[in-house]
């Protein structure tokens, strides 16, 4: 067969149309073209939104089985959470059950020894609950505002806690809200005792410290603190009960430049965000007259009841005439008042006159002794 008989034609079953070439360069300046009009005229959009509401329930079927595998681990971890969770609450349960128990026991001993060595009974603090209604106004300052003020009976120096430790105190009493300085701001102090070591120290607000903390300022740097170590109230300024727990010591600097070591302190009680906490009445004033009207009366009429007694309102100088009639009126009224019995002590009135003084007769005493009681004896003195 000679070769100019062949058909050198495409056969229709690989006919391929146009070129590649031809259809790359159709392709993007479609996809370009799409691009620019999706961008400026939002043309794609409406095909969007029914490709994807069409495809919707496809994609809703494919992420089911990886919804339900993320599920499944979720539910085992806190499955896994839970579980040690409940052992650790049933350890710290039967850990507090443990500490009840010996606080009976403690608590019973103190009493016992107390009452042997006749020493003062401490006394509960009073509390009353309150609000954080919002923090201060001022920038430089941290402070809160609570829902209880005068009218509530709260006062100036009362201690602020929260379930967790101490929060702050109260610097300014309104009548129906308060002004709470926190533990953190910087003019801020409070008294603490370590609870390892037994020393005492005073910590310091320290709002720049971690977002707020406190500063155990003036320790000598090789003083015997620790990191993890307890902070709690030493009661020894009169206004925090003693073992309110404060702080816990978090960094320690100790340089050999300095005398004094830098001890860094997380407060325990929740400064940044407390939503409830209690007032207490401060120590110094759960003994004072003011809150005791009754015992304040009791004293006033046994120092009233002391000043009149006959043995001052009946004293006679030795060598000297008998009180007139004047000065038995006015003593009595005088000691009733309290203000002329001070004045004139008896000592003053009972002493006996110069035994080496001349014979000659004493003047009478004045009307009013009181008022210039050593003039007798000025006159008889030789």
């Amino acid at each position: 067969m000679s070769l100019g008989t062949l058909d050198r034609s495409t056969p229709p079953l690989f006919n391929q149309g146009p070129s590649a070439l031809s259809k790359l360069i159709f392709f993007s300046a479609l996809a370009l073209f799409l691009m620019v009009a999706d961008a400026r005229f939002n043309v794609v959009r409406p095909i969007r939104l029914a490709i994807g509401t069409v495809l919707y329930p496809v994609q809703w079927l494919a992420l089911k089985p990886v919804q339900a595998v993320a599920e499944g681990g979720r539910y085992l971890e806190e499955l896994q959470l839970a579980q040690r969770k409940e052992a650790e609450a049933r350890r710290a349960l039967a850990l507090q059950s443990e500490r009840a128990g010996q606080a009976d026991v403690l608590a019973s001993e103190n009493a016992r020894l107390r009452a042997l060595l006749e020493l003062r009974q401490t006394t509960s603090t009073p509390g009353r609950a309150a609000e954080v209604l919002y923090d201060s106004a001022d920038p430089y300052t941290r402070k809160v505002v609570i829902d209880q003020g005068v009218a509530q009976g709260v006062v100036a120096g009362s201690p602020v806690i929260d379930p967790s430790g101490v929060v702050g105190q109260v610097t300014l009493v309104q009548p129906f809200t308060s002004e709470v300085t926190l533990v953190i701001d910087r003019d801020q102090a409070i008294p603490v005792q370590n609870m390892r070591t037994g020393a005492r120290s005073v910590a310091f607000g320290d709002a720049n410290a971690h977002g707020g903390g406190l500063e155990l300022r003036f320790m000598a740097a090789n003083s015997d603190v620790q990191e993890g170590d307890l902070l709690a109230t030493s009661g020894v300024d009169g206004v925090y009960p003693a073992g309110l727990p404060v702080a816990r010591i978090e960094r320690i600097e100790r340089r050999a430049d300095s005398g004094f070591a830098r001890i860094y302190c997380q407060p325990l009680g929740d400064v940044n965000a407390a939503r409830y906490v209690l007032v207490l009445t401060p120590v110094g004033g759960q003994g004072s007259a003011a809150a005791h009207p009754a015992a304040a009366s009791a004293s006033a009429a046994a120092a009233a009841s002391a000043a009149t007694t006959p043995k001052a309102a009946a004293t006679v100088v030795p060598g000297a005439p008998a009180p007139s009639a004047t000065t038995a009126a006015v003593a009595p009224a005088a000691a009733a008042s309290g203000a002329v019995a001070k004045r004139t002590p008896p000592a003053r009135a009972t002493r006996p006159a110069n035994p080496v003084a001349s014979p000659t007769p004493a003047v009478p005493a004045p009307s009013a002794p009181a008022a210039r009681p050593r003039t007798p004896e000025r006159r008889a003195t030789p």
